[in-house]
C-alpha cells in the first residue's frame, strides 16, 4: 500500500512453485538478443543496458523484484514474441515476462537473460454490441478504466492504481465490483495465448476448455498472454474516496468496520481498509470508502468520525481507483501474504490493530518502512458468480472464507530480506489460527496465488488442482519452454 513520510495508512473500498528466473547458464545471454532483433520484424526492439527503454523495460514497482538483464525485448505483435520464444527455446536463455511490473516476489518477471516487456500491447478496443473489452496486456488497470470511461462501462481489474493487466486477469482479481461480478477470472471471455512453440492461438472455453481453465489462475506456465477480452459491465460515476485518522480514532473506526460487515446485504457497497505503521509513527490510518449507487447509515458513521484528511465525492470509477496513492511505496523491498477469513468480528479487528503494532515497532528496529495490514471485505456470495472452473480459485466451497487479511511489508535494507519474510509468516500463520480458533471455517482455505511470498507450495494455492494443473502444463510445454521463465511453476 502506499508509502507517505510521517503517516500509515488505512483503506475502505509438497510441490514448491516457486521459480525465480532460472539461471541455466551462467554466461552472456547477449548473443540470444542479437539473435532474437534479427529474426523478429522491424516494428519490434531490443534494448540493452544505458537506454531509457531498458531502464524502463527492468524496473519493477518492488526494487527487490528487479534484476538486470542482458536486454530487453518489446514484441510488436504477437508472432514476434512466438518467433523469441522458439529462439530462447533453442538457446535455453532464461526470459521473464513483464506486464505491469507490480509482484513483490524476486525474479516471477525479472530475469537475467532477456527481459521480455508488453508496452506494445496497448489498445483497449470496447465491442459494444459483444458488450466485452478486449485489452493489450501491456496496460496497468488505470489505462484501461480511463479509456472505458468514455462509453459509460468499466472492467473487474485491480483495485489500485499502477498495478498491470497480466497478474490480475492471469492470477484471480479481487475488486470493488467483486460482490456484483466475482474476480477478473470470472469474466474473462477468451485469450490470445502464444504457445511454448511460438504458434498464436486463441483460447475460449469452448476451444481449448483445458487452457481456458489454467490461464484463469495459473498465469504464464502454458505460454505469454498478449490480449484478454472481458466482459465489459456498465458503470455510472460511483461515491467515494479516501478518508484518513489519527491514532485516537483506531477504535471508533474499527467499530464501524464491524457495524458494517454485519449487517451489509447490498453488493454495490464496498470497504477497504488498512492499519498501517509507517516511517516510526503509530497508530494512523488512511481509510478509503466507496458506494456504488447505494446508501447506507455505516457511511455516516465513518464520516462522523474525527479524521484528519478526506477526499470524497461523486466520481468517475477511474479516478476512484487514484485516490489511493498505492505508487507512493515504489522502490522498496517487498512481499506480500494472505490470509483468507469468513468475517471482520471486533475480536479479529482488535487482533490485526495488535498484530500491525507488534510487528511495526519490532521491524521498524531494522529497514522496515511500511508495516500494512489491509482488510478486505466481502459477501458470502463472492465465489458465486461464475460456473466455469479455474486454476484459482480452483474451491469455491465455504471453507475459502471470503474476506481477507493482505500483508505488505516494505523495506530498504537487502541484509534484512530473511527477517521481514519471517515475521511476515509469522504473523500470517497467527492470524490464520486465531481465525480458526474463533470458529471460522478457514483452517485449509487456499491462499491468493498473488499475495503468496516465496517458497509457497502450490498445493497450499491450488490445492489438488496443482495435479490437473500440471498435466495441462506438461501438454501444452512438453519441451519445457515456460520453466525458463520465473514465477510459480506446475
Amino acid at each position: 500500500m502506499a508509502l507517505l513520510r510521517g503517516l500509515s495508512f488505512a483503506v475502505i473500498s509438497g510441490l514448491i512453485g516457486l521459480s525465480a528466473s532460472t539461471e541455466l547458464r551462467r554466461t552472456d545471454y547477449t548473443a540470444t538478443c542479437q539473435e532474437i532483433a534479427a529474426a523478429v520484424s522491424s516494428a519490434s526492439k531490443v534494448y540493452y543496458n544505458g537506454s531509457s527503454q531498458y531502464k524502463k523495460d527492468n524496473e519493477h514497482w518492488a526494487s527487490s523484484s528487479s534484476q538486470t538483464s542482458a536486454c530487453s525485448f518489446e514484441p510488436a505483435s504477437a508472432q514476434d514474441a512466438g518467433i523469441a520464444l522458439q529462439i530462447l527455446a533453442k538457446d535455453q536463455t532464461p526470459f521473464a515476462v513483464r506486464s505491469g511490473g507490480h509482484t513483490a516476489n524476486s525474479g516471477f518477471s525479472s530475469t537475467p537473460g532477456v527481459q521480455i516487456a508488453l508496452y506494445s500491447f496497448s489498445d483497449v478496443v470496447y465491442d459494444a454490441n459483444a458488450q466485452t473489452a478486449t485489452i493489450g496486456m501491456g496496460l496497468i488497470w488505470d489505462n484501461v478504466y480511463s479509456e472505458l470511461d468514455q462509453y459509460g462501462v468499466t472492467v473487474v481489474g485491480a483495485k489500485t492504481t499502477g498495478v498491470g493487466v497480466g497478474g490480475i486477469v492471469l492470477g484471480g482479481g479481487y475488486n470493488y465490483l467483486s460482490n456484483q461480478y466475482g474476480l477478473s477470472v470470472d469474466n474473462v471471455v477468451a485469450f490470445e495465448l502464444v504457445m511454448p512453440n511460438g504458434t498464436v492461438t486463441n483460447i475460449t472455453s469452448s476451444s481449448s476448455p483445458d487452457l481456458f481453465y489454467g490461464l484463469r489462475g495459473g498465469f504464464n506456465n502454458f505460454g505469454i498472454v498478449t490480449t484478454v477480452t472481458m466482459k465489459a459491465i456498465v458503470q455510472s460515476e460511483v461515491w467515494g474516496g479516501r478518508i484518513s485518522y489519527a491514532a485516537a480514532q483506531w477504535d471508533a473506526v474499527n467499530t464501524a468496520i464491524a457495524n458494517f460487515v454485519s449487517t451489509v446485504t447490498d453488493p454495490k457497497a464496498c470497504v477497504y481498509s488498512t492499519t498501517n505503521y509507517a516511517s516510526g509513527v503509530r497508530y494512523r490510518t488512511f481509510c478509503f470508502m466507496m458506494r456504488l449507487l447505494t446508501q447506507m447509515a455505516f457511511f455516516d458513521e465513518l464520516l462522523g468520525i474525527a479524521h484528519i484528511d478526506e477526499d470524497i465525492s461523486t466520481r468517475a470509477y477511474s479516478d476512484l481507483i487514484q485516490t489511493l496513492p498505492a505508487n507512493a511505496s515504489s522502490g522498496l523491498r517487498a512481499m506480500f501474504h494472505w490470509v483468507p477469513i469468513e468475517q471482520f468480528t471486533s475480536s479479529i479487528l482488535d487482533m490485526v490493530k495488535n498484530q500491525t503494532l507488534f510487528y511495526g515497532e519490532q521491524l521498524s528496529q531494522s529497514s522496515g518502512s511500511l508495516i500494512s495490514y489491509d482488510l478486505v471485505p466481502f459477501l458470502p456470495s463472492l465465489y458465486s458468480h461464475s460456473d466455469t472452473p479455474s486454476a484459482f480459485p480452483s474451491l469455491r466451497d465455504s471453507g475459502q472464507g471470503y474476506s481477507f487479511i493482505e500483508v505488505y511489508y516494505g523495506w530498504t535494507d537487502s541484509n534484512d530480506d530473511d527477517v521481514m519474510l519471517k515475521a511476515g509468516a509469522e504473523s500470517a500463520a497467527y492470524m490464520k489460527q486465531f481465525a480458526v480458533d474463533a470458529g471460522q471455517d478457514v483452517a485449509n482455505a487456499l491462499i491468493y496465488p498473488n499475495c503468496a511470498p516465496p517458497g509457497t507450495a502450490l498445493a497450499d494455492m491450488y490445492g489438488d488442482a496443482a495435479s490437473r494443473l500440471h498435466s495441462i502444463r506438461s501438454a501444452v510445454d512438453p519441451d519445457n519452454v515456460m520453466s525458463l521463465a520465473g514465477g510459480w511453476r506446475f
